[in-house]
Formats: C-alpha cells, structure tokens, sequence
C-alpha cells in the first residue's frame, strides 16, 4: 500500500484528514486494503454503478494484465472497472455468445431427464460414461456460470499455491482471481466465432486460457523471479483443476445415483 499521505493513484499529497477524495483524479482517499468490507461495499455499489474505463480496463486486462492487477491491489484504482462488474460484463458477453452460436442449452433439467432415462436401457458402467459425457457437455455449455461458481474455489488454489511467497489475503486472492476469470471470458468470447471455421476451436482454448494466466501472473510479481512465479502459478491452475476434477465426479455421482433411483 502506498503512504497514508498521499494518493495512490496519483501521488498528490492530502491536504487533511477530512479529505475524502483527491481533487487531482477523484479517486478516494486513503485507498483502502482490500478485505472483507471492501468486497461487501463493491458488491453493493457494482451492480449500480459503471466506470467510465470499461474500454480501458479491457484493453489493459488483456495487453499488461499483471499491471493493472497489482496496480488495483496497492490501490490505484480511479480508472479501472471494478473486478465485479467487470466479470459479470464478459460472463455476460460469453452466455450471449454461447447462446448465439454455439447453442448451449438453457436449464439443467435436460441433463438430468435423459440420465434417468438412460437407467433402464443401460448396464452400470455404459450409463456411468453416458453420464459423466452428459455433464462435462453440461459444464461446457455453461462455462460462465461454473466458472463463476468455482471463482471462490479457484482463489483458495491460487493462495495455497502462493503460501508464504505473498503476502495477500484471501479477499485479494478473490480480486485477482476475478481479473484472470475476466481474461478467460474475453480469451472464450474471442474463439467462439471460430468455431464455424474451426470445429473444436473452444476446446483446447484452456490452454492459452492458462498461459494467459502464468503471465499475468509473473508480470504482477514482478519483484519476484519470473520461473518461481509461473511455477506457483502452474501450481495453483493444477490444484484448482484437480479440485474441479474431484467436484465433477461428485457431481456424476449424484446423477447416476439419482437416475438409478428413477
């Protein structure tokens, strides 16, 4: 965090205690630590409120990632979306998109009505791999809302994979989290219309969804080495993947439980 004295964002000196905002770029003074009522306020006033620097915010997301993560960290924030927002913009945009031209399905019922109806016809293990390919098809079509759903689970992967290398809470682990998340969705949103051209294109887009990610990452830390960073990065997309692993065959589980049951 920068000196109490002065701005964050623009270093203007403060003039007293009662200032509540820097009359040189209008951010709010002190900028405050990221934490559990700093994530309670955004909640409140994301939804209701959008910064003139969506445009900004999304060119600097995908051009100097890693800088605009650890300048909103320390608390030069006045000229960016905040991370909510932001999130539910491009989750957004990929639910459009996937709708449009990929045809993704709109409820889950349908994955759940064709697993008890498969319980019949099929022995245990033929209706096993039916179901386990109904509910990663599932996951697939609706890539942004599980993604968004796991962000809590992603956040924990990343702090634990950074253990004692940074000293970031969890609430900040959340913020950046949000910000590659955000990344992921423009990364998403970008390949869809190749999939006319390039059948299976999404698919294998989590692998520079990943890259992404690692040099976001080692572009943040930069006061650290470059091959610790991304070796804790790495670290921590494998413990969240193996996570998501571990969630999906519990959620295979309950399907083919249920549908025995039908």
């Amino acid at each position: 965090m920068s000196d109490s004295g002065r701005c964050a964002n623009c270093d203007r000196a403060i003039d007293g205690a009662d200032q509540k905002f820097c009359p040189a770029c209008g951010q709010p003074t002190p900028a405050h630590r990221i934490d559990w009522h700093f994530l309670g306020h955004e909640i409140e006033h994301s939804v209701l409120h959008m910064d003139r620097g969506l445009l900004y915010t999304l060119k600097n997301l995908m051009i100097r990632p890693g800088h605009l993560i650890r300048d909103y960290i320390d608390g030069r924030r006045a000229h960016h979306v905040k991370p909510l927002l932001l999130i539910m913009i491009t989750a957004a945009a990929v639910v459009f998109l996937s709708r449009w031209l990929m045809g993704g399905d709109i409820v889950a019922a349908d994955l759940f009505r064709g697993a008890a109806g498969a319980a019949d016809a099929e022995s245990d293990p033929a209706r096993l791999a039916r179901i386990l390919g109904a509910v990663n098809e599932w996951m697939s079509h609706h890539f942004a809302a599980v993604t968004l759903l796991l962000l809590p689970l992603e956040a924990a992967a990343f702090k634990l994979a950074f253990w004692r290398s940074q000293k970031l809470n969890y609430p900040e682990w959340l913020v950046v989290t949000a910000f590659l998340t955000a990344q992921s969705f423009v990364v998403w949103a970008v390949s869809m219309p190749l999939q006319r051209w390039v059948p299976g294109v999404t698919g294998w887009m989590l692998w520079p969804m990943i890259g992404y990610g690692v040099f976001s990452l080692v572009q943040c830390f930069s006061a650290l080495p470059r091959w610790r960073v991304a070796l804790r990065a790495l670290l921590g997309y494998v413990l969240y993947l193996l996570a998501n692993m571990v969630l999906t065959f519990v959620l295979v589980a309950v399907v083919f439980v249920a549908s025995g049951r039908a």
